[in-house]
């Protein structure tokens, strides 16, 4: 599933391509979404801007109307200049967004919905986000408080409640809990107020370096790896996800992995650098 920073970096690029631009034409297999275009007429509205709030992306049209994606595990969004040959199958199209300059496509994108901005705030899901790891504005006290409250969750799995903090994913959860040294499998009641915030400050930290602008104006919908290590070797990105059976970067033990949680989703951590 994509993960928060892959989500910033989209929306920056589709914003890029497209604010400021008049919709020329709106295409869509989703029936939901073609009854709100019958009765609404999405061409001829201005596209106003593109945001992301932890792992939603929102296209903002001109006239109150506000189309709301979520890629889950395989969704995805991208651009073409008029002409330009697909990437994916036409079969995988979900929606498609034309300018006068740009075609923004979505492929396999599961939850598509239009919203006003008084029913974006009844969205189920949506509605419910915790503070954004991205966010500018940014109160890490806060996002401690919250992980603290969930007393009898392990941290691995508070960390993946987009309830309590939006934006981080299973590959963040792993590299989070490695890099303040915590065991993914404690309960947050045992971890003291410094591990916490450790946790909280590193995501800001990681996010923040995985989105930074390093492509100029090009429109691209991705500029890299996602890594953790800072290291300069493709093959060093991650400290553990992935990584199951293979040496620890620090101390050499072998990293392990497991199943966790109602959703098991694998966490992946080096039993001597976290141990319990």
């Amino acid at each position: 599933m994509p993960e928060g920073d892959t989500i910033y970096r989209a929306a920056r690029t589709l914003n890029l391509a497209l604010a400021g631009q008049v919709v020329t034409a709106f295409e869509t297999v989703l029936p939901n979404l073609a009854r709100v275009d019958v009765d609404s007429t999405i061409a001829g509205r201005a596209m106003e801007k593109v945001e992301a709030r932890g792992k939603w992306l929102l296209m903002y049209l001109s006239g109150d109307l506000i189309l709301l994606t979520h890629m889950l595990m395989n969704g995805s969004w991208h651009i073409y200049r008029l002409g330009e040959t697909w990437r994916c199958r036409r079969g995988d199209m979900r929606i498609v967004l034309t300018t006068e300059k740009i075609l923004a496509v979505a492929f396999r994108v599961p939850i598509a919905e239009f919203h006003t901005s008084r029913s974006l705030l009844r969205s189920r899901g949506f509605n419910r986000l915790g503070l954004s790891i991205l966010d500018t504005q940014f109160d890490e006290m806060e996002m401690v408080t919250r992980v603290r409250s969930c007393v009898d969750y392990e941290i691995g799995d508070a960390l993946l409640k987009q309830s309590v903090l939006s934006g981080i994913g299973n590959v963040y959860k792993s590299e989070l809990c490695f890099a303040c040294g915590v065991n993914p499998f404690r309960l947050v009641r045992s971890m003291s107020l410094d591990e916490v915030k450790c946790v909280v400050s590193e995501a800001r930290k990681f996010m923040l370096a995985n989105v930074a602008e390093t492509s100029g104006d090009r429109i691209v919908t991705y500029t890299g790896m996602r890594r953790t290590t800072r290291s300069a070797d493709p093959t060093n990105r991650l400290w553990v996800y992935q990584r199951k059976g293979e040496p620890c970067r620090r101390c050499r033990s072998s990293i392990e992995a497991r199943k966790q949680g109602l959703d098991a989703r694998i966490t992946f951590w080096c039993p001597q650098c976290q141990m319990m």
